[in-house]
């Protein structure tokens, strides 16, 4: 796969270099909730994640590519998940390690990836999973032109009690 450019960040695909910053976003306890972990990851596990990851979309139904900013530094990930070649959609999630967060990044993101999905990918539409108090999270994709087209009562277990989680989707025209 090529790499996917905007003008303060790049996407690519996961190399062996990436294994400490995997290892540090994967075992992040404090996202857990919204990648649906349990349990930490070993690194021995997450090579092999990356050693397997060369494998294409259309046979593994998913992507995950990697964010980089200025000098090639990684500031997250960025994952198509459920690819369906034959509904022509996919799930997007994306996250950014919080000290680089409000510079733009994920923003820049979104826009790089959805331009690849309509146009290289030629999906019909892309949707995500958002908690419904994660105001910064929904305005970011509500501002991508996705919208609200439902609600998961109690969907998201925490410490507190249950959360709703909101399913929001952007169609192609």
């Amino acid at each position: 796969m090529k790499t996917l450019k905007g003008k303060k960040i790049q996407l690519r695909a996961m190399e062996p270099k990436d294994i400490d910053f995997l290892f540090q976003i994967e075992n992040d306890t404090t996202i857990w909730n919204v990648s649906n972990t349990n349990t930490p990851y070993s690194r021995y596990y997450l090579e092999q994640y990356i050693i397997n990851s060369h494998n294409d979309i259309y046979s593994e139904k998913q992507l995950r590519l990697i964010i980089e900013a200025d000098k090639k530094k990684p500031v997250g990930a960025i994952d198509l998940f459920e690819f369906d070649p034959k509904h022509l959609r996919a799930g997007i999630g994306i996250l950014i390690i919080a000290e680089e967060r409000k510079k733009g990044y994920a923003s820049e993101t979104l826009d790089v990836l959805i331009n690849y999905c309509k146009n290289n990918l030629f999906l019909n539409q892309l949707f995500c999973n958002i908690e419904a108090d994660n105001k910064n999270s929904l305005k970011l994709f509500k501002d991508k032109g996705f919208e609200i087209t439902g609600t998961k009562r109690n969907w998201i277990r925490t410490e507190v009690g249950f959360k709703d989680e909101l399913f929001l989707q952007l169609f192609f025209k």
